[in-house]
């Protein structure tokens, strides 16, 4: 595997474990501090857009470039290379669409914890007040 998809696995994963921390019930204290840090990693994180797009170009060049193998006389051995290379085609273009859906889903989550946060102070503060 290339160090470009293993970049993208471990920004995938990454945003992926932050999700789940932040979405598990009963991690209150932890949600705080986790709010903080994602909050400030969302912005560099957002440079997995142009370079899921890179990547994508990546195998849309690799596919209008590879040989083909539709003629009979096609070796067992280039067959099977042809098949390897769009399964692999096939499961870079899955870890793209992984990253990507992660990424909005942090930052759509995120907005949503710091919003029921306010809106949770603020519902004190009026109760406060009567």
């Amino acid at each position: 595997m290339a160090l470009e998809w293993v970049v993208l696995g471990y920004a995938a994963g990454a945003e992926a474990i932050m999700l789940l921390l932040l979405t598990i019930p009963g991690l209150d204290p932890l949600r705080k501090g986790l709010i903080t840090v994602t909050r400030s990693l969302l912005k560099p994180f957002l440079s997995i857009v142009p370079f899921c797009l890179f990547l994508l170009m990546d195998i849309y060049w690799k596919y209008e470039t590879r040989p083909s193998c539709e003629s009979a006389s096609c070796s067992p051995s280039e067959y099977l290379r042809h098949q390897k290379s769009i399964m692999k085609s096939q499961r870079n273009a899955l870890l793209i669409a992984a990253a990507l859906i992660f990424y909005w889903l942090l930052y759509s989550v995120t907005s949503l914890v710091v919003r029921v946060d306010q809106l949770n102070k603020r519902l004190e503060k009026l109760k406060a007040r009567d």
